[in-house]
């Protein structure tokens, strides 16, 4: 009885100060002069709550903060200002109570992101820290990295200088023959002397520099007198080679083009410089056969029979493929060969009707008609026009009928670039 009259007690005084206290929701100025011409007098009461029980007291007595606030009004209050009241009654309350909650401790999401992993501790914690490991490595090993590369440039500037100048000593002698060839009859003779002689310059200097390693022996299938014969020493061989025969085989068409246009016409020079081209990929695929096939087949003493029969059946193999290279080569070089000898069979001399029918102009040069050439198509070109054409296509400029089986693109002086090293 006596902590029910203690609660009674507790509640009337709070709910005197409550009706006494200015911090009753009451509406502003603008809202009651609102309110004042809608007729309308919402009145604040608060609620005096019901004599609780005992367990019930005993629940609500550590919310003794807080203040319970009904909004009633007259019949005919709009819904929307008793939703604003209550909204400001309920901001109010949590103004209010947000003070005690200061004190709870921190927010569960307030919890403060992990390190980052270290990454010099060699725990990187993803994909994306492994690569700035990566990175941290590298741009602390890039003065060694530096170091080292000088130095190796210093052991080997010769060989490095050599390969420089083969290289571009073969762009510069290329695209020279083939600007040579394609101006036909107007190309010029000392220009070609002057290759000729470069290229015959070149190799010899290069040879005599290397003279006590025999390197030419490599042009008749022999093997140089390096010794060691190591993987990087028959590397080295086989490069040189394979750039001195394209050197041979420029020079060749260097003298094809040096003579007289009454021996050679251009139809027949662009075979003939064909078939250099298609002979020299040939000597270029058979010249470094023997260098390999002898280091596959060299074995250490320490090595024992398992070295020996390791090493011959990988020179069996090298042998198997090789001989594959070699047959395809052996067709193209018979493709060759029949089209110097009997001719490409494009189409047949144009009589002067058709030539009219034409209207006497060359779809190519836009000129009049030199040794007119109807092709099985019955378009009619230039014989030295069309020649020009098909080293680069196969079908006829003007309605793409296809004419020949093969673009024979080596007629027009071109050097294949590929570096034959197996």
């Amino acid at each position: 009885m006596k902590l029910r009259m203690q609660n009674d007690r507790s509640d009337t005084s709070r709910a005197l100060k409550l009706r006494d206290s200015p911090a009753v929701m009451q509406p502003d100025a603008s809202e009651r002069g609102a309110h004042t011409g809608n007729g309308l007098s919402p009145t604040l009461q608060p609620q005096l709550p019901r004599t609780p029980t005992p367990a019930a007291a005993a629940a609500n007595e550590p919310e003794s903060n807080e203040v319970r606030v009904t909004m009633t009004s007259k019949p005919g209050e709009s819904s929307g200002c008793a939703s604003s009241r209550r909204s400001r009654v309920t901001s109010h309350s949590h103004s209010h109570s947000q003070p005690h909650g200061h004190h709870r401790g921190p927010h569960p999401g307030a919890e403060l992101d992990p390190p980052d992993s270290d990454l010099d501790s060699g725990e990187p914690s993803g994909s994306l820290s492994e690569l700035r490991c990566l990175f941290r490595w590298l741009q602390k090993s890039l003065p060694f990295l530096v170091i080292v590369c000088a130095k190796l440039v210093l052991q080997h500037a010769l060989g490095l200088a050599v390969g420089v100048g083969l290289f571009t000593t073969f762009l510069y002698v290329n695209k020279n023959i083939q600007t040579q060839v394609f101006l036909q009859d107007r190309h010029s003779k000392l220009r070609c002397a002057w290759l000729l002689l470069f290229l015959v310059s070149s190799s010899l200097l290069l040879y005599y520099t290397f003279l006590d390693e025999a390197l030419h022996h490599c042009l008749i299938f022999l093997s140089p007198t390096i010794e060691p014969l190591g993987f990087w020493e028959v590397l080295w061989a086989v490069g040189i080679t394979n750039f001195i025969i394209k050197f041979i085989s420029m020079g060749i068409k260097c003298l094809i083009l040096l003579l007289p246009s009454s021996l050679v016409t251009y139809r027949t020079q662009g075979r003939w410089v064909m078939l250099s081209e298609e002979l020299g990929q040939a000597h270029q695929a058979m010249a470094p056969f023997p260098l390999w096939f002898r280091y596959l087949v060299t074995y250490q003493e320490a090595d024992g029979t398992p070295g020996l029969t390791l090493g011959v059946l990988l020179a069996l193999l090298y042998l198997i493929l090789k001989l594959l290279g070699f047959y395809g080569q052996w067709t193209l070089f018979l493709k060759t060969m029949r089209i110097l000898v009997k001719g490409e069979h494009t189409g047949s001399a144009a009589t002067r009707g058709q030539c009219s029918e034409a209207g006497d102009v060359c779809p190519i040069c836009q000129g009049e008609y030199k040794e007119p050439r109807a092709l099985l198509c019955q378009h009619i070109f230039c014989d030295e026009c069309i020649a020009l054409w098909f080293n680069r296509e196969k079908s006829c400029p003007l309605c793409r009928t296809v004419i020949t089986e093969k673009v024979y693109k080596w007629r027009d002086g071109a050097t294949s670039p590929h570096l034959q090293i197996y």
